[in-house]
């Protein structure tokens, strides 16, 4: 019995560091993506155009992309998974300038 409430402990707690950390998308971002959009199209500032031009698919279209890769993207843009490369996508559009 001890065994088992132990293990659903340990279970839930890393449950919910996975939600949090998939939910951190400035993390990601600096991590994962921050390398290439500081220095490569679309910057994070200054192409406030090309971004428009994107959000033009809508955000779902936009974050699916992402997930898949595009041109010298790599899928999910080196993010560990969906979820992160979703967030990280979240962040970037709210920093846009």
């Amino acid at each position: 019995m001890k065994l088992a409430i132990i293990s659903a402990a340990a279970m839930a707690a890393m449950f919910s560091m996975s939600q949090a950390a998939a939910a951190d998308g400035k993390a990601v971002f600096e991590k994962s993506c921050a390398g290439c959009h500081k220095a490569m199209s679309p910057k994070m500032t200054g192409d406030k155009e090309k971004w428009d031009a994107l959000l033009k698919q809508g955000k779902p279209a936009l974050a699916a992309s992402v997930v898949k890769g595009k041109g010298a993207m790599p899928a999910k843009g080196g993010a560990a998974s969906d979820d992160d490369a979703k967030a990280a996508t979240e962040y970037m559009l709210t920093q846009i300038k």
